[in-house]
């Protein structure tokens, strides 16, 4: 099983955990944010984009805690998560 993560806990950030699941190709969403009711919706779709458009096919288990990152800090922090996960198509 890989597990890795990227980010922070700090305030503008996400800690963003990625576990590759045995069986599947179901992705699984965990997300706790302090603007979940703002931009809950717009963070899930943001973090399922980039695994449908950047990663190679595999069952994942996204966990997400949000201190207000705003898109483009969660598009970086995803991406580095699927990068240290090997996880990037292109990547070998």
């Amino acid at each position: 099983m890989i597990k890795v993560s990227a980010g922070t806990l700090e305030s503008n950030d996400i800690w963003i955990t990625l576990e590759v699941l045995e069986n599947g190709d179901d992705i699984t969403i965990e997300l706790e944010s302090i603007v979940m009711a703002q931009f809950g919706d717009s963070i899930r779709e943001t973090l399922l984009n980039l695994v449908q458009t950047r990663a190679k096919s595999c069952a994942l288990l996204i966990k997400a805690i949000d201190k207000g990152a705003l898109p483009y800090t969660i598009e970086a922090r995803m991406v580095t998560a699927l990068s240290r996960a090997n996880l990037l198509k292109g990547e070998k």
